[in-house]
């Protein structure tokens, strides 16, 4: 009856198998043998040599990203509504040292390269404007819609013409790829993409999110970076051990399937009260406040949007029969 937010959704039995596969005697830091097998499964997963690093929450994962692209005096441009901009509590600035974000429009949350040309066209290129360095986006978008290759492409085009740097916000990632039906790599470094934070607490993990650096010199700084900002933890096996059971048997993406499949099931049930189409596990609806009284009168628990909307989100867990209801209610509203 929840589906205020996937992040309350429990820790699938792999994972915690894989703690307790981890649980013993090893090197601190990260420099275990679970941390030393990331590099090779996260490049195995996206076809090419990468450099893969563990960190404990998607904000951390953000924020050391941007840090590595766009020095403290420059920009980085993403959505007015992006999670960086909305809500990490100024972490970006605060990890990157001062840097700007500069802020873009599009319906869905999406950027396109006429959006972002929009942000930056006014900037003098002289000392006392901000200079843009990078460009970041989310997949799926803080409205659930997921950015093909061709879409990533083109921005990623524009971002090698500019020679800003590309990084991918993707605390839903395994959703979009499961939407979208392409290989990770396709939508990521064979368009562009710098750096990917790649989610995996919303989708059954319990503590660990992936940095994923295609442009694997970046990875030496953050190394250092991850240390200073209190992120090293000295028990990293256990976070490394997450990561690799979630990639084993691409657990990652049956699991983004699963979730998927509920929010299309409540997608069909809202019809015309749908703001956007459902591409991920996040389902946008209109509703008045009388009607989501009414819902949450009948046990169901979600999250008010904006005014007249509420977001539904369903989670890696859940099967039809505990969705199936919600659908129902839904569908009978006047």
């Amino acid at each position: 009856m929840r589906f205020f937010s996937d992040n309350a959704a429990p820790v699938c039995r792999q994972v915690l198998d894989a703690l307790a596969g981890a649980n013993q005697l090893d090197t601190a830091y990260d420099g275990d043998r679970w941390s030393a097998q990331l590099d090779g499964a996260f490049s195995e997963l996206f076809e090419a040599p990468v450099r893969a690093l563990w960190v404990p929450t998607g904000t951390a994962a953000n924020c050391l990203a941007l840090a590595a692209l766009c020095p403290p005096d420059g920009g980085v441009v993403c959505h007015r509504d992006a999670h960086v901009q909305v809500d990490e509590a100024g972490a970006p600035g605060f990890y990157t040292h001062g840097a700007t974000l500069m802020l873009g429009e599009g319906p869905g949350a999406k950027l396109t390269p006429d959006a972002i040309r929009a942000v930056v066209s006014g900037i003098r290129p002289d000392v006392h404007q901000v200079q843009p360095h990078a460009v970041t986006i989310t997949n799926a978008t803080e409205y659930g819609l997921a950015y093909s290759p061709a879409e990533v492409g083109a921005i990623g085009e524009l971002c090698r013409e500019r020679g800003w740097g590309l990084h991918m916000d993707g605390a839903r990632f395994a959703n979009a790829v499961a939407h979208l039906g392409c290989s990770p790599a396709e939508v990521t470094w064979k368009a562009g993409v710098d750096v990917l934070s790649f989610g995996f607490v919303k989708n059954g993990g319990m503590s660990a999110e992936a940095l994923v650096f295609f442009r694997t010199e970046l990875a030496e700084a953050t190394l250092r970076r991850r240390k200073r900002a209190g992120l090293l933890f000295s028990k990293g096996r256990y976070l490394a051990a997450q990561l690799l059971a979630m990639l084993k048997d691409d657990l990652w993406l049956a699991n983004a399937r699963n979730a998927n499949a509920g929010a299309k099931l409540l997608a069909e049930a809202a019809g015309e009260r749908l703001v956007f189409p459902a591409q991920a596990n996040e389902v946008f609806i209109r509703v008045s406040a009388e009607e989501a009284a009414g819902l949450r009168a009948l046990g169901f628990d979600f999250y008010d949007w904006t005014v007249g909307e509420a977001r539904l989100v369903t989670s890696w867990d859940q099967d039809p029969q505990a969705i199936r209801p919600l659908a129902q209610a839904i569908a009978a509203l006047p």
